[in-house]
């Protein structure tokens, strides 16, 4: 398992290079934040978590299946890092942030298009985060009277 790579995978490879052809800026595995995101979207405040469908125990999904030698450890292994992304991004929410997960099922080649045209639309959609944080600023800039006393 040590040749396992941790970051800079294909897929989240893949989904930096489209977000930054779409023009969107970001970091990347912020460590700052629980479970070191693998996008994060500081002016949309958002965060992006690119997942591994059989690390990250993706249900329903072909790619996830538990091994048929050691079952006992698989097992234990995956549902810790199933409860875990469940309580890293409880956390992310509870603080504010917009968090959005991408399976690795989701970028094969027939629906890729699709769901990374669909990542950026819920990143920049009029109800993010941004957008809110924008109108509230041209609100409350537009309620000044001439004199600059608040009306």
């Amino acid at each position: 398992m040590s040749h396992i790579r941790g970051k800079d995978t294909r897929i989240e490879v893949l989904v930096r290079r489209y977000l930054f052809s779409r023009g969107l800026r970001f970091r990347k595995i912020d460590r700052r934040y629980p479970g070191h995101p693998d996008v994060v979207l500081p002016k949309w405040h958002t965060i992006v978590f690119i997942n591994g469908c059989f690390w990250h125990a993706h249900q329903g999904c072909s790619k996830y299946s538990i091994p048929k030698s050691n079952v006992e450890f698989w097992t234990a292994k995956l549902t810790r890092n199933h409860d875990r992304d469940i309580a890293q991004h409880a956390a992310l929410e509870s603080a504010g942030w917009h968090v959005i997960v991408v399976w690795e099922c989701e970028l094969a080649k027939p629906v890729r298009e699709a769901r990374l045209e669909r990542l950026y639309t819920e990143i920049t959609a009029p109800g993010s985060m941004a957008s809110n944080e924008l109108a509230d600023l041209a609100n409350a800039a537009g309620s000044v009277n001439a004199g600059g006393s608040i009306v």
